[in-house]
């Protein structure tokens, strides 16, 4: 079962736009954090640790393939995801369910907005297949496809 999960997600990754590749990673930051709040309230520090751990990685990740140089709101953003990088690094030495929470509160709404930027980019980005289809029907041969071909 563990087998056939890994190699779905990893297929999943391979596969996935980069604006789809952001948001799962924001939706897998997310996770990390509520698991981490929800062991640290269990008193489950060893747990919380490891969520806080990868959630560190991932906010790592996002911090190194920012370009802030691409738009206006890069070193905005980037400001963000120090600020939160540090949090998680202090709420993991802490051991501090606020700071967590905290963190929660800074992911959520990051990881919506992404998934509308997301979306909004997937609503825009037309397939050139169909349309060129299109301008060209009747131009070829009949029984012929796209530039003639079967």
């Amino acid at each position: 079962m563990y087998d056939a999960r890994s190699r779905y997600v990893a297929a999943s990754v391979e596969t996935a736009s980069p604006a789809r590749l952001l948001t799962m990673l924001c939706d897998r930051l997310l996770l990390d954090v509520h698991r981490a709040a929800h062991a640290l309230g269990a008193g489950q520090r060893p747990q919380a640790t490891q969520h806080l751990a990868h959630a560190q990685e991932i906010v790592a990740e996002l911090i190194a393939s920012l370009d802030v140089d691409a738009w206006e709101g890069g070193p905005r953003l980037l400001s963000i995801y120090t600020w939160l990088h540090g949090e998680l690094l202090s709420a993991a030495a802490s051991g501090d369910a606020e700071r967590v929470e905290a963190c929660a509160r800074v992911v959520e709404p990051l990881a919506r907005t992404w998934h509308e930027a997301a979306d909004a980019v997937a609503r825009t980005a037309a397939p050139a297949a169909p349309a060129a289809a299109a301008a060209y029907a009747g131009t070829a041969a009949p029984g012929a496809g796209l530039l003639g071909v079967g």
